[in-house]
């Protein structure tokens, strides 16, 4: 049996190849003082720090808080994977959204990615962007299930090319005997997260974010004007946005009942030298397998294979990570037998029950975004930009998701995490046959 223990947090980031290689950044102070702002926004992750952004640039006094670092969760943690699209099949709730709600999320999942390489472009950030990926078929149903994808995201009228790929025609891109062949797009891609993270922040700042870090929130006074209280000081403001995702603890509890945090984990490899690296991923591409418990891959900027998977419902991590993901990593590319493996994290990934973001109120003054159920570099990005224009007297799009009604997991907090394990392992066995 796997054995298991608690993930290792501390209020730094995680020793991954992300951290290790982050641009040097200036550090944020700690809040200490009573302040009062426009809009108060709890979480320094992607969608915190990119609503923060949208809302500087259109002239508000925001105040960004983060209990630890910039990008200390899933946004500096994840496989740097750009994938587009939001949650899973929008139309299931065609009759809370309506067919243009379905229509719409459609479109921003086109749109999220595009925002990324805006955010790139427009504020100079190096975050090793690369365009190119791969889903890749394990088993011949793959292979259709491919195929419907393909002739979908020409119907919705996706811009950017899509190709299917025979086991041969694969191998322009991954090198490896593990897949019967894939699809192909130039719309997604990869990235290093944490720089990306880092340089958003840095913008915000640029425009008049005050940024706290290691300023963890322990209680949300509502009211009027409603209050944010840290250790050690507070933020009184017109609006509050709770980004906190899986790592917003019970801060909320009727959020906390509709999340469940998930753990993945990734591991780096020494550099492998630009013509090891190349035979290995050709394209120079990010590769995803279609299964519940995915492996996912690419290729660092300095040649090494970031290798990821193990996504489970425990909320824990193997003990042996680094051997566990390894012996994953070699069923794809034996070659690697003797590669050293310089990095091993994990971390937590916000679950819900029905796959799609969850948006919302808690009251008049007070609203949050969560729960992108391991799907969240792009989709984060258009969920900030819906939200600021939310915030800013344009609810459209931020109402289509808050319509989509969400369900806490059954069983409370004593039962829901066992029930859920037993769910993923029947979907596991599914993958297997």
């Amino acid at each position: 049996m796997l054995g298991l223990q608690r993930t290792r947090d501390t209020r730094e980031h995680a020793g991954s190849y992300y951290a290790a290689s982050a641009h040097p950044d200036n550090r944020y102070p700690t809040l200490e003082d009573d302040l009062s702002a426009d809009i108060v926004v709890v979480g320094a992750g992607f969608t915190g720090i990119n609503t923060a952004l949208e809302l500087a640039e259109r002239g508000y006094e925001v105040v960004l808080l983060e209990a630890n670092r910039i990008g200390w969760g899933a946004s500096g943690r994840n496989g740097g994977q750009i994938i587009g699209g939001i949650g899973h099949d929008p139309e299931r709730f065609e009759r809370h959204i309506g067919s243009d709600g379905v229509k719409r999320i459609y479109r921003l999942g086109i749109e999220a990615r595009d925002i990324i390489r805006e955010r790139v472009e427009t504020y100079d950030i190096d975050c090793d962007l690369k365009w190119g990926y791969c889903d890749v078929a394990l088993k011949p149903r793959h292979l259709r299930q491919f195929a419907e994808w393909k002739a979908h995201e020409e119907a919705i009228g996706n811009p950017h090319s899509y190709r299917l790929l025979d086991r041969d025609e694969l191998k322009e891109f991954v090198a490896s005997e593990a897949y019967l062949g894939g699809l192909y797009n130039t719309g997604n891609g990869h990235l290093h997260p944490l720089n990306l993270c880092l340089g958003e922040a840095r913008a915000a700042a640029s425009l008049g974010t005050r940024i706290f870090e290691q300023s963890r929130v322990v209680e949300l006074v509502p009211g009027p004007r409603p209050r944010v209280r840290t250790e050690r000081g507070s933020v009184t403001a017109r609006r509050v946005l709770l980004c906190g995702n899986a790592y917003l603890g019970n801060l909320v509890p009727r959020l906390a009942s509709r999340i469940l945090p998930s753990v993945s984990a990734v591991i780096a490899t020494e550099p492998l030298g630009p013509a090891q690296a190349r035979a290995l991923i050709p394209g120079d591409v990010a590769v995803c397998d279609p299964r519940t418990a995915l492996d996912y891959f690419r290729l660092s900027a300095d040649q090494r294979m970031l290798f990821g998977g193990l996504s489970n419902y425990t909320g824990l991590e193997p003990r042996d990570l680094v051997g566990t993901l390894r012996r994953k990593m070699l069923r794809v590319f034996p070659s690697l037998a003797d590669a050293r493996i310089d990095y091993a994290w994990s971390g937590r990934i916000g679950i819900g029950l029905n796959r799609m973001p969850q948006l919302g109120h808690i009251d008049e003054q007070i609203s949050y975004i969560q729960a992108y159920s391991g799907h969240g570099v792009a989709p984060t990005h258009v969920m900030a930009r819906i939200t600021a224009a939310m915030l800013d007297g344009e609810p459209g799009d931020f109402d289509i998701f808050a319509r989509i009604p969400h369900w806490p997991f059954p069983g409370g907090k004593l039962l829901r995490r066992p029930g859920l394990a037993l769910g993923m392992a029947w979907f596991k066995l599914r993958d297997a046959l």
